[in-house]
């Protein structure tokens, strides 16, 4: 079963309180997404572990419900 990408929004939000969050659908499929995540807390932290606090925000979801997800993170500038 697909995720919507107001529900990937919402729990990436939810994860990352003050994050600013793009969500784009790759393929129009609802399996190919691409998140564009700006938050002050990945400041000072390596993309890895930026990644990793993008995916614990998605609750277990991704490689599930999630099929594929390209995230790109930022701080603000």
């Amino acid at each position: 079963m697909a995720m919507d990408a107001k529900e990937i929004e919402a729990l990436i939000r939810e994860g990352i309180p003050d994050a600013s969050v793009r969500i784009e659908d790759l393929r129009g499929d609802g399996d190919h997404y691409a998140a564009y995540i700006t938050s002050a807390s990945f400041e000072g932290v390596s993309r890895v572990k930026q990644h990793q606090m993008v995916y614990a925000a998605l609750k277990g979801k991704m490689g599930g419900d999630l099929h594929a997800l390209a995230i790109q993170t930022s701080t603000p500038e």
